[in-house]
Formats: C-alpha cells, structure tokens, sequence
C-alpha cells in the first residue's frame, strides 16, 4: 500500500532530471521483459534510447524515478533480469534520447518510434504507411497494419517478434493517443 501511495503521489508532479536514473541492459530482449515487470507492478518509467556516453549492446533503456532504485532493482532481480548498469541522470550528456519523432503533414500524421515509422490519414484514422527498420518481420507488420484503421490494426506488439516490432509497437500506442484526441 505505501508503495502505491508513494507512486502515486510522484506520478502527480513532473520529475526534475536529478531525480530520474537510466537502466541499461544487456540486450533488447531484457529491456522488453523488464519493461512488463515494471508497468505490471504500477512503476513510472519510460524507455528511451541511450545517451551516447552509455555503450552498450542495446539501443534502449529504461528511465526511472531515482528514489525507488533499491525496489525497482530487487523486483528485476527477483526476475532474473537485472540491468548491467544502473546510471543517476546527473549530467546533461547522461540524459536519454526520446524516442518518438511526430511529423504532421497535414492530412497525415507520421509517428517514428526508433527507426519504425507509421503514418495514419487523420480523418479516417486509416493507416496508410509502415516503413523502417531492417528486421524480417516488418514486412509482415506492414501487411498486418497498412489498410486498416487504428482501431481494426492489431498491436504490433502482440505480432512482431523483433526490435523493429518493439519500436513499431511503440509507434502505434503513441499514434492510438494522438488518435484519441481527434
């Protein structure tokens, strides 16, 4: 109950950078897990991309309230998934890069999440391009989404296999809250 509590009152105010930490992992896999670990048990964090200073095998990490790094570390590794590195956001070269891109072309509105793009005709909410990425699945997911409204697509979360269906995923939840403000 106190942890909920606490969650919900940092959720009400907008953190500074001094009070957020990055996770990094090993791979994308790990952050993809972690990510559902986290959302599942009520945490506020956010995946970004890495800022440049953090090499590492993975092109995301995971943005946290610093505060609750003790909590946030034992569930990850009461799950097998601990981060390789855990970084306080205390310099500006440390902050993590945003992952979406919006690009409004009028009629079209063109969300890129990473290197994944979806592009959604306004008034009709009708996908009209998919594009990016260099993974085997994005063909697919292109065949899945393109012809269909936002609210007839499936998540590209629940059918991609692959980074670029992770990014697309991404993509698409951030187009269904842009969606749901026409």
């Amino acid at each position: 109950m106190f942890k909920f509590k606490l969650f919900k009152e940092k959720k009400q105010h907008h953190l500074s950078r001094a009070e957020l930490g990055i996770l990094v992992f090993e791979n994308t896999s790990e952050v993809i897990a972690a990510q559902k670990v986290l959302l599942g048990n009520d945490w506020e964090i956010r995946v970004m991309g890495p800022p440049p200073e953090i090499q590492s095998g993975c092109d995301l990490v995971i943005e946290f309230p610093l505060i609750q790094e003790l909590n946030i570390l034992r569930l990850l590794e009461k799950e097998g998934i601990p981060p390789i590195e855990t970084v306080p956001v205390t310099d500006p070269l440390l902050q993590p890069v945003d992952l979406f891109q919006i690009k409004d072309f009028g009629e079209f509105l063109m969300i890129r999440a990473a290197n994944m793009k979806i592009t959604v005709e306004k008034s009709t909410q009708l996908i009209v391009n998919v594009s990016g990425g260099g993974c085997p699945d994005v063909p697919y997911l292109a065949f899945m989404l393109v012809g269909k409204t936002m609210a007839q697509a499936p998540n590209p979360l629940d059918i991609g296999h692959t980074l670029c269906g992770y990014a697309l995923g991404l993509a698409f939840k951030e187009m269904q809250k842009k969606c749901s403000q026409w």
